[in-house]
């Protein structure tokens, strides 16, 4: 990713990604899946050629508000050709102090059995493109996108969010320990 003083950004996305860009929206196609990501912002055009995109921004470009907008929108487009490649993954960490918890991955869902106690189960659903595995009390969410995998992290943690307990004393949930970040190339 490099960027200039003029207000223009390039991003050169890894090989086996091809992109398709459909008025302000663009999509990426790779070996893991395909991501459909709108730009709805009258301030920036972009232009894909081969795997390369280029990001122009027409707001004054010497203002630093300006420049951090920019490499904000050239960082997703990275993060969408590195997820495309590498895969996008998020840990969390199922703690159990009053009551032992039951996590399991049925379907599209993730259910969270006896939290607190409760007789009926918790469950949360996994976003479009997101898989669970649990390992012993560590939750792995993966997947392509680091959007999708981000919130599913997020309504994972906030399905287990403890009301009319103190959270002091009732520390029991789920909690995100890694957020969505790139897996390491291997």
């Amino acid at each position: 990713m490099s960027t200039d003083e003029t207000g223009r950004a390039t991003v050169e996305l890894p090989k086996g990604v091809s992109l398709a860009l459909e008025g302000r929206t663009l999509r990426a196609t790779g070996p893991l899946g395909t991501v459909v990501r709108p730009f709805p912002s009258d301030a920036l055009e972009l232009a894909a050629h081969g795997t390369t995109v280029t990001l122009e921004l027409r707001l004054p470009s010497h203002r630093r508000r300006s420049q951090a907008l920019l490499r904000t929108w050239a960082a997703h487009v990275a993060n969408l050709g590195g997820g495309l490649t590498r895969g996008v993954e998020a840990r969390l960490k199922v703690v159990a102090a009053h009551f032992p918890m039951k996590v399991q991955v049925r379907g599209e869902e993730l259910l969270i059995e006896n939290f607190l106690g409760e007789k009926h189960p918790r469950s949360t659903r996994l976003l479009p493109g997101t898989k669970a595995a649990i390992e012993g009390e560590i939750v792995t969410i993966s997947g392509y996108d680091v959007e999708q995998v981000g919130q599913t992290a997020a309504n994972v943690e906030r399905a287990t969010r403890i009301r009319d307990y103190d959270p002091r004393v009732f520390q029991d949930g789920i909690y995100l320990i890694e957020r969505a970040h790139l897996r390491e190339a291997a």
